[in-house]
């Protein structure tokens, strides 16, 4: 997934604002379920948003199918942007890809800036009125990433453990197709879950009997996919498979945050990603956090799944760090979060 984001206001702040219109305008290009918008007046303003997911698309396809969504992406994204410029700024602009955030960055004489997507979900809590100061430990879990990332900076990260395999929300999705789930299936998952009673089924919590931090989710879908060959699928069974295996995830994310805080000896957790927004998850982890005596913070749920917020948040930081992009700006599809500099 890429960013960019143009500033086309003229000279002002450290990020280019003016009292007039818009200081920058992500644009959010994802190859997957979602897509997201954002006009961002400044740090300290509120942000024009429209963030709009393919879910009945994705959900008639069994998923995600990637390339195959990029003429239905180009076709929501005209609409879309048009819309946010229409109400933030003003200004029918008709934005989409980096192709034409570039040419709109070279026509205004303003910086476009490549935004890494990780590093969006990383900084969606400082959106919040109540932010973290850096640096924090960081759990990214969403359906396509599960890692503990050291945040020392904007810009400086270090992968302290990550997914072997299936991430967690991948593993939630498939596991609820296997319960005859809609798409997308973590958050159907976990309102099944609710009605479920805990203990029917345990699942073993993958990686907590060895060292380290890093994670693995694929053997919980085969381990589900065990536990409901030869029955009945009752609407209790669904339910209780579904609260064991969210347990088994949560349970498993959580230690290993706890073993991260322990390690790091950081005082400030966030938690970032689709996953993020799951409330036994977040309940678990303010435990977690109690008694590490550390602090946690995540963002409102519609922050947690991709969007284009986090992407003109992002971009606005580092606008205002100084950083400058140009016409050499390209997507990449493998973009290693280490790589980035603050």
């Amino acid at each position: 997934m890429f960013g960019t984001l143009p500033s086309p206001c003229g000279p002002g702040s450290a990020t280019g604002a003016t009292d007039q219109g818009v200081t920058n305008t992500a644009i959010h290009i994802a190859y997957g379920d979602d897509r997201g918008f954002a006009a961002q007046p400044g740090l300290d303003k509120e942000m024009g948003d429209a963030v709009k997911a393919m879910i009945k698309w994705c959900n008639d396809q069994g998923g995600i199918l990637g390339r195959q969504v990029v003429g239905d992406y180009y076709d929501a994204a005209i609409t879309q942007v048009n819309s946010v410029m229409q109400q933030a700024c003003k200004t029918d602009f008709m934005l989409v890809g980096e192709g034409f955030a570039t040419a709109l960055s070279a026509a205004w004489g303003k910086p476009a800036l490549g935004i890494h997507h990780l590093e969006g979900h990383l900084l969606a809590p400082l959106l919040e009125p109540r932010s973290p100061a850096f640096p924090f430990l960081a759990l990214l879990v969403s359906g396509g990433h599960t890692q503990l990332v050291d945040v020392e900076a904007l810009g400086r990260y270090r992968i302290l453990g990550e997914t072997l395999d299936d991430a967690a929300g991948e593993a939630f999705d498939k596991t609820a197709k296997l319960l005859g789930l809609p798409y997308p299936g973590g958050a159907a998952l976990a309102s099944l879950a609710e009605r479920g009673r805990s203990g029917e089924f345990v699942f073993p919590r993958p990686m907590l009997d060895r060292p380290g931090l890093d994670f693995s989710f694929s053997g919980l879908k085969t381990a589900a996919l065990v536990a409901l060959r030869g029955r009945e699928l009752s609407d209790s069974v669904r339910a209780d498979v579904a609260r064991g295996f969210e347990e088994a995830v949560i349970e498993t994310l959580a230690e290993k945050c706890r073993r991260a805080l322990q390690q790091t000896g950081h005082r400030r957790l966030v938690v970032a990603g689709g996953v993020g927004a799951n409330r036994r998850l977040r309940e678990r982890l303010a435990t977690i956090v109690r008694d590490s005596n550390a602090e946690l913070y995540f963002p409102r749920a519609e922050f947690c799944t991709d969007n284009g917020a986090m992407i003109a948040l992002a971009g606005c930081m580092r606008l205002a760090a100084g950083m400058r992009g140009g016409m050499g700006m390209s997507a990449q599809a493998n973009w290693e979060l280490e790589s980035l500099h603050g």
